[in-house]
């Protein structure tokens, strides 16, 4: 018998991921919260049916996927009165995509287990790149048994899919990772700044140690970008301050000094005009006009 897939939340990432799964042959039905996204044109245009309410998607979805904002957006998707807990059938299982946070992920979990439904913390990283391309790094948290049954969905999404732990270890992992990405573009900024500085071109700079062991994802895909004034988002700044609070959050007694300048870095760049809905390669303006 045919899978049935409910995909929640039709965003610059979540778009192109339900497209990839439809690209696989999977039985996909999608939902969005704003019925007027170009997003949601996209998929609906691309023959992927479109419901009305998130009980018309997943009342009878074996898997349901959920790719949102912050911690509040999901636990309205999921556990809100018009949520999926209300309309799932049983023994279904819930992948959320989103970045949340450990503990959030195992608040929901507990929630919807208590309603026979089963949950995965799976955030994402790649950015809209690896979204388009089906290259996304796919990190998992949850039973081991309900990741080895989901596999074969997240590698029509994903390059690189890691079974992490228990709940909440797929978001541990997605922490370290943003606090990596905000550091690097930290550094990507102070190259291009020092290079512009010494009279380099900063794109052959860019070419030249991005072969080497000075090399990112950052600099790769971003690098041309900043040197462009290409600030168009891929993965927004309001969306990484949002992630950088989580990951701060969770810091206890802990002491990095290198995501706290990172983190005020993006803050100071959230103060400039539009910067909130660009890439975050436009950290790079905090440079430029500070």
């Amino acid at each position: 018998m045919t899978k049935k897939i409910a995909f929640l939340g039709m965003g610059v990432m979540g778009a192109p991921m339900s497209l990839n799964l439809q690209k696989k042959g999977f039985q996909v039905t999608v939902w969005n919260r704003s019925a007027a996204s170009p997003h949601l044109a996209r998929v609906a245009t691309a023959g992927l049916p479109v419901a009305p309410a998130i009980a018309t998607a997943v009342n009878d979805a074996d898997y349901i996927f959920s790719c949102v904002s912050d911690v509040p957006d999901v636990k309205s998707v999921l556990l809100g009165e018009k949520g999926v807990i209300h309309h799932a059938k049983p023994n279904a299982l819930v992948v959320d995509f989103s970045t949340i946070g450990t503990r959030a992920a195992q608040e929901i979990a507990e929630t919807l287990q208590a309603k026979n439904l089963r949950f995965l913390d799976a955030p994402i990283s790649g950015g809209d790149v690896g979204a388009e391309n089906g290259t996304l790094t796919i990190m998992g948290g949850g039973d081991r048994p309900d990741f080895d049954e989901a596999k074969p969905y997240l590698e029509a999404m994903g390059k690189n899919i890691y079974y992490c732990g228990k709940t909440g270890s797929g978001q541990a992992v997605k922490m370290c990772n943003q606090v990596l990405c905000a550091i690097h573009m930290v550094a990507l900024c102070e190259a291009i700044k020092l290079a512009q500085s010494q009279g380099i071109d900063p794109d052959l700079m860019i070419e030249a140690c991005q072969t080497g062991a000075a090399g990112s994802w950052a600099i790769a895909n971003l690098g041309h970008k900043i040197t462009a004034s290409d600030f168009r988002p891929g993965f927004m700044v309001k969306h990484i301050i949002k992630d950088l609070r989580l990951v701060n959050e969770s810091l206890a007694d802990l002491e990095l000094p290198g995501l706290a300048l990172a983190t005020q870095k993006f803050k100071d760049t959230a103060q400039l005009a539009d910067a909130l809905e660009q890439g975050t390669q436009a950290m790079f303006r905090s440079y430029t006009f500070s």
